[in-house]
């Protein structure tokens, strides 16, 4: 099997995770952009069959012949360029993601290999029109991020009516957890705990009541394995959430309690452009295929927390 971006965040606990499943061998493609080939020790640590390739799925003829020589049947794909690089890159993201997933269209209707799982993402929706949001609800993307993720899941849905495809498509709402980058383009929750670490004051951006629906990482990829392995996720698109949402300015006074901090949170009163405003998804789809009880918030937190402090400075 092979994961895409599995040098990154979520790609590399769902190489953990994929482990469990004793295969003969684990593919990693990753061009590097955001991954880091030390998200992958424990994995190595682990098993032995795993192989990495540095390279860009955006490139056909790349893709092709690592499935080939590699003789992939499954392709778990999450390799992306993420939301916060849209604000600045705006056409290379929408048109980087597009080719990555026309690519694997074109070789899965050619029978290269046999399945595939693809990796969207909440922000296909844009702000909620109605919660909780289900697998139906408008697509109304605000960045070119979204665009291109939803872009993505059209032309699968379009190849598949065309070529009937063995697919299908989750939409991971806002993951956290151990790995997640916390360098440049970092999400809410690792940048509020090392700055915390730091001695600096966490910041809330606009008026902290948007909200999302933040998952842990373990339970995504969890859920994401397990619901591969039921015919009933082919042709699907399945949410995979907590259905549950929380105000940005509660979690990051959350992490601030975890922390032991008790000073001043720096409020920057204008909100990132174009952020959508509310995320609350339902999970009552995925719960129908297998059982689905992720992790609670809090709980989840402090295992991120007590990750970050155990690192070396």
């Amino acid at each position: 099997m092979m994961v895409t971006g599995g040098v990154g965040f979520i790609g590399s606990h769902l190489v953990d995770r994929l482990i469990q499943e004793h295969p003969n061998k684990i593919v990693v493609i990753d061009n590097l952009f955001l991954g880091k080939l030390e998200n992958l020790e424990q994995a190595r640590a682990n098993f032995d069959n795993l192989v990495v390739h540095i390279r860009d799925a955006s490139i056909f003829s790349v893709l092709e012949e690592i499935i080939i020589k590699e003789e992939i049947n499954t392709v778990f794909d999450l390799a992306t360029i993420p939301l916060p690089t849209s604000y600045v890159q705006p056409r290379w993201t929408y048109e980087n993601n597009i080719r990555i997933v026309l690519n694997f269209c074109e070789l899965l209707r050619k029978d290269k290999f046999d399945f595939y799982v693809h990796c969207s993402s909440s922000e296909a929706y844009g702000t909620a029109q109605f919660v909780p949001m289900t697998e139906d609800h408008p697509l109304n993307p605000t960045t070119t991020y979204g665009a291109s993720k939803a872009s993505q899941d059209l032309l699968i849905q379009a190849f598949d009516r065309m070529y009937d495809l063995n697919f299908f498509i989750f939409r991971p709402f806002n993951n956290f957890g151990e790995r997640q980058n916390d360098q440049a383009y970092a999400g809410v929750i690792p940048a509020t705990i090392k700055r915390i670490l730091r001695g600096e004051k966490p910041v809330q951006y606009g008026d902290g009541k948007q909200t999302r629906d933040f998952i842990y990482v373990k339970d995504t990829v969890d859920g994401v394995v397990r619901v591969s392995k039921n015919p009933k996720c082919r042709k699907q698109i399945l949410h995979v959430c907590r259905g549950k949402e929380v105000e940005i300015g509660k979690l990051i006074r959350i992490i601030c309690d975890k922390m032991g901090y008790h000073g001043e949170i720096q409020v920057s009163p204008n909100p990132r452009p174009t952020d959508v405003r509310r995320h609350f998804a339902s999970n009552e789809k995925i719960k129908s295929m297998i059982e689905f009880n992720p992790t609670d918030l809090e709980t989840a937190i402090g295992r991120v927390v007590d990750w970050y402090r155990s690192k070396p400075n």
